[in-house]
């Protein structure tokens, strides 16, 4: 079994949008590239860890175009090297060429593609930005992890992680670390259905 693995940038007002520059996502949001000066060495440890391992990717095509334009011209770059080896899996409407080596269209249902790569063997799948994408796999509970990096800042509006209409569900605490400048690193397993209670006191 695969595990598809959910990482992404969040302010604390749950918004994923455009975290590291204002062209990645032009949609009339104005604060992209929020996360930037938040950046310390334990946020690169971190990071350099979670890809110092075997993965593949899921991208959504947004996010697979921003990576395709990118990486293939930095391979030197932190990162780099494990991006451009990994398997890219690309989920896309249309029928896009997609030149980033090692890029496989998923055709056909989207959910259905995903889950039959879970019981594949092989490495994780991690699935980096994409929000849509993201949404389509909580929806069907696909999501085997969140790694959440939750920085310090509200911005008001734009896309979020956590849209209207998802399903609700617990979640579990797995690992935790804070960065010298206030990001908090949460990993995150599915838990099963909400378990609700009162603390109202009881009036017999």
């Amino acid at each position: 079994m695969r595990k598809p693995i959910v990482t992404t940038f969040l302010t604390l007002d749950g918004v994923m949008q455009a975290p590291g520059g204002p062209g990645e996502d032009d949609d009339g949001f104005a604060l992209g590239g929020w996360s930037v000066n938040y950046w310390d060495e334990l946020m690169n440890q971190t990071m350099g860890a979670f890809m110092g391992k075997p993965f593949d990717l899921v991208l959504g095509r947004k996010t697979y175009d921003i990576f395709a334009a990118y990486w293939p011209e930095a391979p030197e770059e932190a990162g780099g090297k494990p991006l451009n080896e990994a398997t890219k899996y690309v989920a896309s409407r249309g029928n896009p060429t997609l030149e980033w080596s090692k890029s496989v269209l998923i055709e056909g249902d989207v959910a259905q593609g995903i889950a039959m790569l879970k019981r594949e063997d092989g490495p994780e799948l991690q699935v980096h930005g994409s929000g849509n994408l993201i949404q389509t796999l909580m929806r069907q509970g696909l999501v085997d992890q969140y790694v959440l990096w939750v920085f310090p800042l509200v911005v008001g509006s734009g896309k979020r992680l956590f849209a209207d209409g998802i399903v609700p569900s617990a979640l579990k605490l797995v690992d935790s670390k804070v960065s010298t400048t206030g990001v908090v690193i949460g990993t995150y397993a599915p838990a099963g259905e909400i378990v609700t209670g009162s603390f109202a006191l009881d009036s017999e």
